[in-house]
């Protein structure tokens, strides 16, 4: 059972943070929050069908909803937290970080795009000569499972922007923000073993994470019954963003930025209409020296979004893989970093 690991919850912590790294998201077993996603399609039939589209309504359905959703989630880890063998805890534990599959979506993209390049540059149309549409096609399919942002149109230069954009800022989404969630957990149970855990919080988070990514749209009902589980995702996500910001010139061999690239991430996260994406893409920015930001396309919509370190090159294949190295190298900092507030603790009481 977890009886022999409970006085060191840090150590379950990491070897879920190598499971995750090692195997990722294995596509034959039921992922947890494909089980979250199921609730919110079924709550949210109820929601409508009882609220309509009057607005109060939808707003108290939602908060019921996000109440449901994310306290049963934590319930449910705290539950397996205490009932589940040690290594089945770890794979619990793995299941609500994303480290290897955000990684390989986005290698994905930039292995798809090479071939594509050399397509555009072997294949033209009938019409005087120009890259057929049809050249970048495997890189844009790839990426589109992974962006929101309409990808059918988009160019060379724009598939490398987004992909950058989607590997910073599902590092603080889907990596570590739940890192962040678990390590507190993980300092809880640390307390008292009968306290909700690591595996309670992380999959608390996953719920409300969960929840923006499906409800949280500022259109048609969405706007009010989606309105409970975003606010709870922006709140959650808040501190480990800015964390973050503040370590990635750790990982960057730049000890000395870490202040001056915190405030750069700030200033130029400010303009974004999230409180999050826009510091979490700024600070990926500047730690690898590139430009982001500027106009997407959403449905049909162009939307225009701040430029980031504004001056820097774009990036480039080489500079996107430099950012997923960072995440990397930022998530064996806060392992570090944790243990050592851990040893601290321990030596003080």
């Amino acid at each position: 059972m977890i009886q022999p690991l409970l006085s060191n919850p840090l150590l379950l912590v990491a070897l879920a943070c190598g499971l995750d790294r090692l195997v990722g998201d294995p596509r034959w077993c039921p992922h947890p929050v494909v089980v979250m996603g199921w609730w919110i399609t079924l709550l949210r039939r109820g929601a409508e069908a009882w609220a309509g589209t009057r607005a109060w309504k939808l707003l108290l359905a939602g908060g019921l909803i996000t109440l449901v959703l994310v306290g049963g989630s934590g319930l449910a880890g705290w539950v397996v937290e205490q009932l589940t063998p040690t290594p089945l805890l770890v794979v619990a534990l793995a299941s609500a970080l994303a480290g290897r599959s955000l990684e390989q979506a986005v290698l994905q993209v930039l292995e798809a795009l090479p071939n594509s390049l050399q397509a555009v540059k072997n294949q033209t149309d009938d019409a005087g000569g120009k890259p057929s549409l049809v050249a970048l096609q495997p890189a844009r399919q790839a990426l589109a499972w992974i962006v929101g942002r309409d990808t059918a149109d988009l160019d060379a230069p724009e598939i490398l922007r987004a992909a950058a954009e989607t590997a910073s800022e599902n590092a603080v989404d889907g990596l570590f923000a739940p890192l962040f969630w678990m390590l507190v957990g993980a300092g809880i149970w640390s307390l008292n073993p009968a306290l909700p855990g690591p595996l309670a919080l992380a999959w608390g988070f996953k719920a409300a994470s969960t929840l923006d990514s499906m409800l949280g749209y500022r259109r048609g009902r969405l706007r009010w019954l989606g309105t409970a589980g975003a606010r709870l995702d922006d709140l959650l996500v808040w501190l480990p963003c800015r964390l973050v910001a503040l370590g990635l010139p750790l990982a960057a061999g730049q000890p000395g930025r870490c202040f001056s690239m915190l405030a750069a991430a700030l200033r130029d996260g400010a303009a974004d209409p999230s409180p999050n994406a826009g510091v979490s893409q700024a600070a990926y920015a500047h730690a690898a020296g590139v430009q982001l930001g500027g106009s997407n396309r959403y449905g049909g919509q162009l939307t225009s979004k701040p430029l980031l370190a504004q001056g820097l090159p774009a990036p480039d294949g080489a500079a996107v893989r430099h950012m997923l190295e960072l995440s990397r190298r930022l998530e064996l900092v806060w392992l570090a970093t944790a243990a050592v507030l851990a040893f601290i603790t321990k030596t003080l009481s």
